[in-house]
């Protein structure tokens, strides 16, 4: 049944990170998290997440912006390490009821379609991906702070997506390597992880198919009031 229910969550993860450009961390990290713990969970999600970015990356390369995300990249590098640390550090029940928050703030940032004004200046990519770092090696959720940010320099939605799964997937190779220097690998994740293959390579042959006959909008608010549930359960 777990093994199930593992498919059907990077499945569902993978198919909204092909249709939206983000959420592969947002969704599964919430429901991995309840169903193999915190400590599985995100060394799981990150040798899904690196997996899923290359090969969307193969599909959105002609619109990658190095130029863009350098600074968000140069600064998670610092940062993921923290991240990381302070997930075997803090005490769990704090972990998953931070991670629940997190995922209801920007879950209901995201559905009030609050305009944030416009940054004119890319230095402020350290900052945001500063934090983009912090939450990605913690929780794998690197996907807020710099959606934020790609939405205060106006990103065009094609830029706004090659951009973003660059900056994923070389953020998730120092996750990667963090986990892996830090021994948070073992047979159980990697077995999950073979396991995982088959939904990520569906997951995201259906996203990209269904790509232009879904409503991005729609779907995305779907997902989004479904984040909140899900953030309220790890909180309470």
């Amino acid at each position: 049944m777990t093994e199930l229910l593992v498919l059907l969550v990077v499945f569902f993860a993978i198919f909204t990170q092909s249709v939206t450009g983000f959420g592969l961390g947002l969704v599964s990290m919430p429901f991995l998290t309840q169903i193999l713990g915190i400590n599985e969970a995100a060394p799981l999600v990150a040798l899904i997440a690196i997996t899923a970015e290359a090969l969307l990356l193969i599909r959105y390369r002609e619109h990658l912006n190095l130029q863009a995300v350098w600074r968000l990249s140069l600064a998670s590098i610092i940062s993921v390490p923290l991240g990381v640390i302070a997930l075997h550090r803090l005490d769990g029940d704090l972990i998953l009821k931070a991670l629940g928050a997190i995922v209801i703030g920007y879950s209901l940032y995201s559905l009030s379609n609050f305009r944030l004004p416009e940054v004119e200046h890319p230095r402020w990519g350290y900052g945001f991906g500063f934090l983009s770092g912090l939450l990605s090696g913690a929780y794998n959720l690197a996907g807020p702070p710099v959606v934020i940010y790609g939405n205060c320099r106006r990103w065009e939605p094609r830029e706004f997506k090659s951009n973003l799964q660059g900056f994923f997937m070389l953020n998730s190779v120092i996750v990667i390597l963090t986990h892996a220097l830090s021994q948070h690998y073992n047979r159980a994740v990697f077995n999950h992880y073979l396991l995982a293959i088959p939904a990520i390579l569906l997951g995201i042959g259906v996203g990209l198919s269904l790509d232009h006959r879904i409503n991005p909008v729609t779907f995305r608010k779907i997902v989004l009031v479904l984040l909140v549930v899900l953030g309220l359960t790890l909180i309470f």
